[in-house]
């Protein structure tokens, strides 16, 4: 049978399932291997020893996302432009050593034409795409909260142009190293909608920040509420601002990744009147690393 170890190897985490041709699990591990924490040549030499052997993978072709193809990676694997389909990124693939193979990102033109990137997204979005063949036409509006979260167009199978967010990270290192610091995010949903108040419509975002202080110095609030807080005033100011910016301001969203954060931006968008409709990132990114092996003939 044939088999394809399938990895979304990111900034702070990596994952990794052995797939049979069907794309059925046959065996699933994470590991705390984000390429952010690794040494340079270090990643090589990690995966072989410690990721195949978890996964009783040593002889298989592996096919990995992510920012393992950054320059903070393994290799550096170069962008492909958008507009880009399945064909396109499947071509751009790049073979870092013995059977082992790395995806591209993608590149476009941002805001006032400066460059946006991203890695990994594009195989958890092509993958979203191939997974029912009714996304295959029409314009569809994807959403992949995270670290950055990230905005992508797509029309008829391919991507098009998408945007990024610097949402994620910002509210961990205001978090963890400001005038902001909180002992981590909770569930208090009430103060969540606060922020999500306090975000506007997505503008005035640096003065809008400081309302996070001033409610504690101010009115008494809890310094451990401004975790909760800060969450809404950033999400909500990435939910109101994206959209529009891509000139999309009314189109339903397709919020595809993590459960407890896609709640969130979930709640923060039913706010603004917006359609959503939440699906599961791990399911989406498998479909992708799997067609692209196959479009390549790595399985």
């Amino acid at each position: 049978m044939s088999r394809l170890l399938a990895c979304d190897w990111g900034s702070t985490n990596l994952r990794a399932w052995v797939l049979d041709a069907g794309g059925a699990i046959l065996a699933h591990r994470s590991f705390p291997l984000g390429v952010q924490k690794l040494e340079p040549g270090e990643a090589a030499r990690r995966f072989a020893d410690e990721v195949r052997p978890a996964l009783e993978a040593q002889d298989l072709p592996a096919l990995l996302c992510g920012a393992v193809g950054s320059n903070i990676g393994w290799i550096t694997v170069p962008y492909v432009d958008c507009p880009a389909d399945l064909t396109q990124v499947a071509a751009g693939l790049v073979q870092a050593d013995d059977k082992v193979w790395i995806a591209p990102g993608l590149r476009c033109d941002g805001l006032d034409g400066a460059c946006d990137v991203l890695r990994g997204e594009e195989t958890l979005a092509l993958g979203w795409l191939a997974a029912d063949p009714a996304r295959a036409k029409g314009r569809w509006l994807i959403c992949q909260p995270g670290t950055h979260g990230k905005w992508l167009v797509a029309e008829d199978g391919r991507i098009t142009r998408f945007l990024s967010a610097f949402t994620g990270e910002l509210y961990a290192v205001l978090s963890a190293h400001s005038i902001l610091r909180s002992s981590g995010q909770g569930r208090d949903l009430a103060v969540f909608d606060e922020g999500l108040t306090a975000a506007g419509d997505g503008d005035a975002l640096l003065n809008r920040l400081y309302t996070a202080r001033a409610r504690v110095a101010g009115r008494g609030a809890d310094q451990e509420s401004t975790a909760d807080y800060l969450s809404g005033l950033l999400i909500g100011a990435e939910v109101a601002a994206t959209p529009a910016l891509l000139g999309l301001a009314d189109a339903p969203v397709q919020l595809v990744g993590d459960a407890g954060l896609c709640e969130r931006y979930e709640r923060a968008l039913v706010r603004r009147g917006v359609t959503v409709h939440r699906h599961e990132g791990e399911p989406a990114v498998r479909a992708g690393l799997l067609a692209l092996a196959k479009m390549r003939g790595l399985l």
